[in-house]
């Protein structure tokens, strides 16, 4: 048997594909001891079963293998909530809560209509939701899995102010609805980029990644169509890449936005970028 230390102090020794090593063990055997990470500090000289241990050695392989964590143990922590994940849509990331942030800043006091774009596992609109009670939030995404699976998440978090669509962007959207938010976190990397075949995005789907024109493909066509669904002083806030930023507002100044401007996320980059409908 070994104890909580000794087999954390191997298994980190082991991962040497993970930037995020011993934070990666550490979620890997709590899903198994099914305790949050705390406990691991409290009581690291805990002698683990051979079950227990059997068990994270499984796990330990997959993420070796460069399997995602998040896939792994079926969930990822997304602003203050947790949410089931599987490879039908993106993980999300914590560089998509500055997005969350932006919409908050704009609206302290919430947004009385919204609508997310892509919605995956429904993250950017559950947060949103979870932050603005009032507000009728509407999410779409293209994937029946994807729509299946964020509306798990609304129920397993108790959010009553969303509703998801099965929808190709605003293909399946009643054209007289009006929002005063649009948020999107669409694909937007190029189907040539060789970063595809690096980390965690290898074992995510290319439907929600990649995008033609370079990349830019969905990008435009949420900008050319959004100023239709939006409310005179309405807002439009997207995700895209680190080096996209300046395209983007050149996008929205071409449609005729205004007040446009990007943001950083936590690592600096130019990571969304957003303007006013007039």
């Amino acid at each position: 048997m070994n104890s909580i230390a000794e087999l954390l102090n191997s298994a980190r020794q082991q991962l040497l594909n993970s930037d995020t090593a011993q934070l990666d063990v550490e979620l890997l055997l709590c899903h198994c001891l099914e305790c949050e990470r705390s406990y691991l500090f409290t009581w690291p000289e805990k002698q683990l079963s051979d079950q227990h241990n059997e068990h994270f050695q499984k796990l330990l392989e997959r993420r070796i293998a460069g399997e995602p964590v998040a896939h792994i143990i079926a969930k990822r922590d997304f602003w203050d909530l947790t949410l089931e994940v599987n490879s039908s849509t993106l993980i999300p990331r914590p560089d998509t809560e500055t997005l969350v942030e932006q919409a908050l800043d704009y609206f302290p006091s919430g947004a009385a209509a919204a609508l997310d774009l892509g919605t995956g596992t429904g993250a950017i609109a559950l947060a949103l939701a979870s932050e603005w009670p009032s507000c009728k939030l509407l999410a779409v995404d293209l994937n029946a899995e994807a729509v299946a699976l964020a509306e798990r998440n609304r129920v397993a978090n108790n959010i009553q102010n969303v509703r998801f669509l099965q929808s190709s962007w605003f293909a399946e959207i009643d054209p007289g609805s009006r929002f005063n938010l649009i948020v999107s976190n669409p694909p937007y990397i190029d189907p040539i980029d060789p970063h595809l075949q690096e980390g965690d995005v290898r074992f995510e789907p290319l439907s929600a990644l990649i995008a033609g024109d370079g990349g830019m493909a969905d990008l435009k066509l949420i900008v050319q169509q959004a100023p239709h669904y939006l409310d005179s002083g309405g807002y439009l806030l997207l995700e895209h890449g680190y080096q996209q930023a300046a395209l983007v507002r050149e996008l929205l100044s071409l449609q005729g936005f205004v007040d446009v401007a990007s943001r950083e996320d936590i690592a600096g980059h130019e990571r969304i970028s957003f303007a006013r409908w007039p």
